[in-house]
């Protein structure tokens, strides 16, 4: 891999900038391209600052460790023993590890600004008694972004600093990772990367305060390779890659662990996790037995996430020979077409499934008084995906921003499809 091939990658995508990183066996390996913004370009390198999204929710899962180290927080115990103001739409009860292995049934999250304020995580937290219940406790992981921003308040009542501060105090700053931040003003000062969608700047720049603990950093990929040499080094953290629940169906994983998706590849096992944000998207995968990690960040949507996976396959190939390949989907089926076409809905998206005669297609819409309702700008809906049906009740995406991407049907007790998993969010069949 070179900076030819990030540029070819980039132009056949049209990403405006991009950086990846490659650590193997102590080495670090720097690739660049483009700019941080149309608008106002500066040239991308390996410092810039870019939006890691969903890669923040390892730094929440290894604070937490780091406090389970001190004797703080037990990851069996109930979450309202260090939440004890959490109110919810019934009287479950779920454990700290329940929730960062998404199985604590709450729905993905709200779309509800809570100001910058420091209160601004306990207010997101007293909005959840309102949260959607998706599934029993410990039943099925179902990815929840306000299940990780909780977690960020237990962070906070346990250490009494605020969720920011807590991870400088824990993590960055006795790791070293100077161009890793939430602060909006620390990240101004420095070179950073602004997202894009279609060609567009993607404003705002970064959603509410809340969300920090489920995807609010921002680093460079040269910090971001430091991060992934403390998961290859430290003993202490491999309780974060052992698995707690399986997944099925899934580009993300096999399984979680704590934090972190457990994936096998060609053989070779790692785990990793991507993000997403305003136009920018992040991709990060560690693979322990080989002592090797690849970063790839890119500011332009929809397209930012097939440009991180092509570069992702890419370092694994030439750095490892480990080789990554989508499943083919089965030859199409009438029977089975007619069987999954239709319409499927959760409190935020509507989904429909339509049989062309020759293929499925998919297409998922954020609902319209969602839209509406939010305190924001909410990315654009995607075009329709091509999708091929697997063994199993499993499909996957063909074609498309998320050409890859798994999920699997449900069935009700009698055998008919009652809906569709879709990157661990659930859709209910509509009629």
């Amino acid at each position: 891999m070179d900076n030819d091939f990030i540029a070819r990658t980039a132009a056949r995508f049209d990403i405006p900038g991009a950086a990846v990183g490659v650590l193997h066996n102590g080495q670090r390996h720097f690739f660049r391209h483009g700019v941080t913004s149309v608008e106002n370009p500066l040239p991308v390198d390996e410092d810039t600052l870019f939006l890691l999204g969903s890669i923040t929710k390892t730094y929440t899962a290894t604070a937490i460790m780091r406090l389970v180290a001190q004797g703080k927080i037990s990851l069996d115990a109930p979450v309202r023993t260090y939440v004890p103001e959490l109110e919810l739409a019934d009287d479950r009860e779920f454990t700290v590890r329940q929730l960062l292995n998404h199985t604590s049934g709450l729905d993905w999250g709200t779309f509800t600004d809570t100001g910058e304020g420091d209160d601004a995580l306990a207010r997101h937290v007293a909005g959840l008694a309102t949260l959607k219940l998706v599934a029993p406790v410990g039943e099925r992981p179902s990815y929840s972004q306000s299940g990780f921003n909780l977690a960020g308040r237990i962070i906070e009542n346990v250490t009494g600093q605020t969720y920011e501060q807590a991870v400088a105090t824990l993590l960055l700053e006795p790791l070293g990772l100077a161009n890793t931040h939430f602060d909006r003003d620390a990240v101004m000062t420095r070179r950073f990367a602004v997202g894009h969608e279609k060609g567009e700047v993607a404003r705002p720049w970064r959603h509410w305060r809340a969300n920090n603990p489920g995807g609010g950093v921002a680093a460079s990929v040269a910090d971001l390779l430091k991060w992934a040499g403390v998961h290859l080094e430290s003993d202490d953290l491999d309780e974060m890659r052992r698995p707690t629940a399986v997944l099925r169906g899934s580009n993300l994983g096999d399984a979680i662990g704590v934090g972190w998706f457990l994936r096998e590849i060609d053989g070779v096992r790692t785990i990793g996790h991507g993000g997403s944000s305003n136009g920018q998207f992040a991709e990060l995968l560690v693979v322990p037995e080989r002592n090797f990690a690849v970063v790839s960040v890119a500011n332009q949507g929809p397209d930012g996430i097939p440009f991180n996976q092509a570069v992702v396959r890419r370092a694994l190939e030439d750095f490892l020979g480990v080789v990554d390949r989508d499943p083919e989907p089965l030859p199409h089926n009438a029977s089975k077409a007619r069987e999954v076409a239709g319409n499927y809905d959760n409190d935020t998206m509507v989904m429909t499934i339509d049989d062309t005669g020759d293929g499925l297609v998919l297409e998922v819409l954020i609902r319209p008084e969602i839209r509406e309702s939010a305190e924001v700008e909410l990315p654009a809906d995607h075009a329709p995906f091509p999708m091929g049906l697997l063994p199993r009740d499993e499909y996957v995406l063909t074609e498309g921003a998320f050409a890859g991407q798994r999920g699997f049907f449900t069935r009700d007790g009698d055998g008919a499809i009652a809906g569709v998993d879709l990157a661990g969010r659930v859709f209910g069949r509509v009629g």
